[in-house]
């Protein structure tokens, strides 16, 4: 759907879950991610701007590249690969995440997905995102 506020164009994403996923187009994004928990006050020593910040009851999390964790002494845990998945998906689509997921799932692979405006991004281990990739652009053809 497209849509006209203040002479300008907004276009909606998709929502029909074939289209979706025929289209989806997943890209490899260069760089080793990691997901940290810091405090407000440690975050506003940071001169670091996270690709994310979700503030939580226990701590703000931040995702950062694994470089800006390392020289500023942040701690994680493991390091992810981000996936994009290209499409402009509709918020509220329904069923494609678990789908992808499910497909995901099925092979032993963990995912974490942010949902933004126009994307959704799947961080995956980085030992398996060839084997993520590999079934995602499965899932464009057979579905």
């Amino acid at each position: 759907m497209t849509y006209l506020f203040k002479n300008v164009i907004f276009l909606t994403g998709i929502s029909d879950l074939n289209a979706l996923v025929k289209s989806m187009s997943p890209k490899l994004i260069d760089g080793d991610f990691v997901f940290c928990s810091v405090s407000e006050k440690r975050l506003s020593e940071l001169k670091i701007t996270p690709l994310l910040l979700f503030k939580e009851e226990e701590g703000i999390s931040i995702i950062v590249k694994k470089h800006t964790a390392d020289i500023n002494s942040l701690a994680y845990s493991r390091i992810w690969t981000l996936i994009t998945l290209t499409v402009h998906s509709d918020l509220s689509a329904v069923g494609f995440l678990a789908l992808v997921t499910d497909k995901l799932a099925k092979s032993g692979i963990s995912v974490n997905i942010i949902s933004a405006y126009y994307h959704d991004h799947l961080f995956v281990p980085k030992e398996q995102s060839g084997q993520a990739m590999s079934l995602l652009n499965d899932l464009t053809t057979t579905s």
